[in-house]
């Protein structure tokens, strides 16, 4: 249980953090942290969380991530489902806070779902912030959560110098935001894509299988890689 609650705080920071940082900060006028920001945003929440419990549960706060350290032989498969339920559970509760917050704002008057990006939501063409059709959408976010755990599985290696594993897992989170943004306004995460669509409905909602389907399918692919092809077995 003890692992399952890490998971649960973990994500629930990524979503609070990474997705509040995009809904109350960025867009301010001169002040606004921008695309930046919250790229940053992001992959502090996974720093600051991988080193607060990432020693309790291993640190996924993400499904893919859950699925590619099981491909690459890190990860029981018996864990998969109660890891990926406690994500998408502290992902929601963290899109629940956030949208109470947001509520308590006088100009406040409901998220608009036929907007791309409405309430840090991703998607494809009309909801990319960018008009990225969804071939384009499903390859950056496939691509991009391979090399992600490309980045998890070489940092925390038994032959890695585990101690800086989570400044590079930050760091590579933070660079994957500032590729993708404009893209997909970047997953590589099921459960925080979930957290949001849910909250948004309509079209978002729709489009949130490939939120699932790319990430989780380049997260395997980069377990097998990791595991067969660049994986150093002894000194």
């Amino acid at each position: 249980m003890k692992k399952l609650f890490a998971e649960f705080f973990g994500t629930y920071w990524l979503v609070f953090g990474g997705c509040g940082s995009a809904l109350f900060a960025a867009g301010i006028p001169d002040l606004g942290i921008g695309f930046a920001g919250v790229s940053l945003a992001f992959g502090l929440t996974v720093l600051t969380m991988a080193y607060a419990v990432g020693h309790i549960s291993g640190g996924h706060f993400n499904p893919a991530v859950s699925f590619g350290l099981w491909a690459g032989g890190r990860f029981d498969a018996k864990e998969l489902i109660p890891y990926i339920i406690s994500q998408c559970i502290g992902g929601l509760a963290a899109a629940a806070t956030l949208y109470f917050i947001m509520n308590g704002q006088d100009s406040f008057v409901g998220i608009d779902n036929t907007q791309a990006g409405a309430f840090a939501s991703n998607g494809y063409g009309a909801f990319s912030p960018s008009g990225y059709s969804m071939t384009a959408a499903f390859v950056a976010e496939f691509v991009l959560t391979m090399f992600f755990l490309l980045i998890i599985l070489g940092a925390t290696d038994k032959f890695a110098n585990g101690k800086f594993a989570g400044i590079a897992i930050g760091l590579g989170l933070t660079l994957i935001h500032l590729i993708s943004i404009p893209i997909t306004n970047t997953s590589v995460n099921p459960a925080r894509s979930t957290s949001q669509a849910i909250f948004v409905g309509g079209e978002p909602l729709s489009q949130l299988w490939l939120f699932w389907l790319a990430p989780i399918l380049g997260a395997i692919v980069a377990g097998f890689i990791y595991k067969n092809v660049l994986q150093k077995n002894e000194e």
